[in-house]
């Protein structure tokens, strides 16, 4: 058992960047936990987080690949309230189908990430300009198209996209009575405890391979009982995870949304390659255009993606708000950011991970409900933000010279 705290302690620290994150997440989450009484991790403030925060994790899974290739996006708050605002204007005063709004939406993303893809990739400006320009150009539509009103609502249809439930599908379990002569049964839905147990096979699956596959090209792994240790911690946080759903609503259609973007762009990022040359161009861009990769290509693509993700999050975000306004997105920008940093991203590009940026953004996430349950003011929570930001990027450079590689 000593040598597994030993092998344990000796991955922490050679791992320290992406490990870090992990052990600080669960910190917050006990910490907050603890301040609460219990209260964040109640089930339905558990469907709460999952439903608020969707659309800053659906961005983080492009600004991910923004940063990694050593770029930055400033304008995604402004173009999810343009995308969202054109989605609201064709559904609700147009009177058109709800699935129009939503592919709108994600039609105007991709068109935003065709005008910046072309400026950063092909006429060679810094993407800190670009977008910096997008910021002040797609805000400026959005009160244009929405001619400085609000306008809601959107029918039951397009808000179920953000705040709709899939449950009762194979039936409940009664697990108990509530307290009261009124009080209905306490149910579980089956179908929601399903998919966590499908998720826990599908991740223990997964890891089983990808250990074969380490020790059949004699790379290092961890020891067998490290191994079971963090499958069992996994899946023990998992199933916590889909008790708690079950217990309150089911299964959020929103997070069917998420779960099938995160297993495309873990698969993106880690075997295809697209995703190696976007690490390839963020790690070392003349060593990049040598080995013979299109760069134009490549940040012209990023900026694409980064638009279509946008309005998908600008129809969620639209959704769960019943509505667009002039000022929505606002500072939008600043949580995905700081999701990816916080989640293990380098500052000078080549370094992060899909599953780094949606930590990083539920770490954001956590602090944000635990201090609004606690009464704490929002001015005190946008400070909190700030320094944790900061934090972050120091912890970056202080792991950079640890390497010998700042300069």
């Amino acid at each position: 058992m000593n040598n597994v705290f030993v092998e344990a302690k000796d991955l922490l620290t050679r791992n320290l960047r992406t490990s870090g994150i992990y052990i600080a997440f669960v910190a917050i989450i006990i910490l907050f936990t603890i301040l609460t009484n219990g209260t964040l991790l109640a089930p339905e403030n558990v469907t709460n987080l999952v439903l608020q925060n969707a659309h800053i994790l659906i961005m983080a899974l492009g600004m991910i690949l923004v940063i990694v290739a050593g770029h930055i996006d400033l304008s995604v708050g402004s173009v999810l309230a343009f995308a969202a605002a054109v989605s609201a204007v064709l559904v609700i005063r147009l009177g058109m189908p709800w699935w129009v709004g939503v592919i709108a939406a994600i039609a105007t993303g991709i068109v935003v990430g065709v005008w910046q893809g072309f400026w950063v990739a092909v006429v060679g400006i810094p993407a800190f300009i670009v977008t910096l320009a997008g910021m002040l150009l797609f805000r400026g539509l959005t009160w244009t198209v929405l001619e400085n009103v609000s306008l809601s609502p959107f029918p039951h249809a397009y808000q179920d996209v953000a705040s709709g439930f899939v449950n009762g599908v194979f039936g409940e379990i009664v697990i108990g009575q509530g307290s009261g002569l009124l009080a209905q049964p306490q149910t579980l839905d089956i179908f929601t405890m399903l998919i966590g147990v499908l998720a826990v096979a599908g991740f223990v699956t997964m890891q089983v391979r990808d250990r074969r596959a380490r020790v059949a090209y004699l790379q290092q792994v961890e020891s067998l009982p490290l191994f079971v240790i963090k499958l069992v911690v996994v899946a023990a946080v998992v199933i916590a995870f889909a008790f708690a759903l079950a217990y309150n609503r089911g299964f959020p259609i929103v997070l069917i949304i998420l779960g099938v973007l995160i297993l495309a762009y873990q698969v993106v990022t880690n075997r295809t390659v697209f995703g190696r040359r976007v690490y390839a161009v963020g790690g070392n861009l003349a060593a990049a255009k040598l080995s013979g990769v299109n760069v134009v290509k490549m940040n012209f693509w990023i900026f694409v993606n980064m638009g279509m993700l946008t309005g998908v999050a600008a129809a969620v975000f639209s959704a769960r708000s019943n509505g667009a306004q002039p000022g929505m997105g606002n500072m939008f920008e600043l949580d995905v950011i700081a999701a990816c940093f916080i989640g293990g991203a380098s500052t000078t590009g080549g370094i992060g991970r899909v599953t780094g940026a949606l930590v990083g953004g539920l770490v954001m996430a956590v602090m944000s409900n635990g201090m609004s349950l606690m009464g704490v003011p929002q001015s005190a929570q946008q400070i909190v933000k700030g320094l944790v930001l900061l934090l972050a990027v120091a912890f970056d450079i202080y792991n950079k010279r640890r390497a010998g590689i700042a300069r």
